[in-house]
């Protein structure tokens, strides 16, 4: 299978790609973790890193993207970004992918907040962005036929089926990476689902925008 091309999405796999090289070769990651992750207690708390040089917490969203833990992280992460992000740039274009990619993140990092506010413990990787990539890439190419139920509309009963399988699946990888529901490990399982539920909340508007229709000049 031959993928399109997609310049934005190269662009952002290539400077994550750097950035984790970077942190490895210098042996920085462990620090980059805390000074440009995304740590929860520092939206109340913004004397937590005081003194430090810390990313600016309502900025680490972003920068959080470009820290991996290690060489399967990124691997997995670049590997569903690539092919996901290729196929749907090819129907949003560069700018609705960087708006989706940037909101996934924020998406992302708002649920994982909202569960544990005063965690402080830094939330590095970019898959709570990608899951909004692959909401949408689910929503664009997905083949299954679906009926209205009632007032909601067939789009709408898609996308309420693609979030419940997503967040079942992301309870499912938390239950057995951690044993149990009292803890869910060490993957942001709410940090996937709150990008997963930022793209499907997108794509419409997104699909809308690209696909305005322009005022033609006249002759």
């Amino acid at each position: 299978m031959k993928l399109p091309a997609g310049r934005m999405t190269n662009g952002i796999a290539a400077i994550t790609f750097v950035a984790f090289l970077l942190l490895t070769l210098t042996g920085q990651i462990d620090n980059a973790a805390i000074m440009a992750g995304f740590i929860p207690a520092r939206v109340e708390d913004g004397t937590l890193l005081a003194g430090m040089a810390a990313v600016p917490v309502w900025l680490t969203p972003i920068t959080c993207t470009l820290v991996h833990a290690n060489w399967l992280h990124i691997a997995f992460n670049l590997f569903m970004f690539v092919f996901c992000g290729r196929q749907v740039e090819h129907v949003l274009d560069k700018g609705a992918t960087l708006v989706l990619y940037v909101a996934g993140a924020y998406g992302a990092t708002a649920l994982q907040w909202a569960i544990d506010p005063h965690s402080p413990n830094p939330m590095v990787g970019a898959s709570g962005a990608i899951s909004a990539i692959i909401a949408t890439y689910a929503l664009l190419y997905s083949q299954q036929n679906v009926r209205r139920i009632g007032p909601l509309s067939a789009s709408l009963v898609r996308a309420l089926w693609l979030a419940a399988s997503w967040i079942a699946i992301q309870l499912m990888i938390g239950v057995a990476t951690a044993g149990g529901f009292g803890d869910l490990g060490q993957i942001a399982i709410a940090a996937h689902i709150g990008g997963f539920l930022m793209g499907l909340a997108l794509t419409r508007p997104l699909l809308r925008w690209r696909f305005r229709k322009r005022s033609q000049p006249l002759s």
